[in-house]
């Protein structure tokens, strides 16, 4: 089957992306909820945690995106390979992040990843940018101590931005990386290798109180 065609570009300030969410039941959309929880905010079309759900069955994975297309289809392939551990939700999560997790309990989600976000090159398109303080302390609020958040673009303006406000919160550690930790590349980091053009990571770690 061909692949879903969208637009690259989606405003999240526009009103239909304004609308308000249902918080996720882990327990509605995996097997055994109980597993430690990897959340992939703007995952596209997937691929990343769909191949990562199957290598890591003791895992569970969800994926936010905010084209509402690509997480039917998205979930479509995930069923299709009866990966259990997986899920793809519709999302702008700039906005809505918090009222999606709200229900997730404490100690619950371990790992995050955001991984080549929409840099918005415009200044007057900056406030599109789906990295902000709000959503940087909602996934902070969320994560499990010593839980990690894992952060690359092959922008570096972008890239400086996004990890200022990660450094900011001072209930996070950073941790020295050079290269991607996870066994799968995204679709996106395999293109920007294959052509020898530069990355930009970073890892941090909620501390442990």
């Amino acid at each position: 089957m061909a692949r879903v065609r969208v637009h690259q570009h989606v405003n999240p300030l526009s009103p239909y992306y304004l609308q308000e969410l249902e918080p996720v039941d882990l327990s509605a959309l995996f097997a055994d909820s109980t597993k430690p929880l990897h959340l992939d905010i703007g995952c596209a079309r997937g691929r990343f945690i769909l191949r990562m759900a199957a290598a890591q069955p003791e895992w569970n994975f969800l994926g936010v995106e905010i084209r509402e297309p690509l997480v039917d289809e998205a979930n479509r392939l995930a069923a299709e390979a009866n990966l259990t551990n997986l899920h793809y939700v519709f999302c702008n999560a700039m906005l809505r992040l918090r009222q999606l997790l709200s229900d997730v309990p404490d100690g619950v989600l371990q790992v995050v990843t955001i991984q080549f976000p929409d840099p918005w090159f415009k200044k007057r398109h900056a406030k599109r940018r789906m990295v902000n303080a709000e959503l940087v302390a909602t996934v902070v609020d969320k994560l499990a101590p010593a839980g990690k958040i894992f952060v690359q673009t092959d922008i570096e303006f972008l890239a400086e931005e996004m990890f200022d406000l990660f450094r900011a919160d001072e209930r996070l550690s950073e941790i020295e990386t050079s290269e991607n930790p996870f066994p799968v590349k995204t679709e996106r980091e395999q293109a920007v290798k294959d052509k020898n053009l530069s990355t930009y990571l970073a890892m941090f770690s909620k501390n442990i109180e």
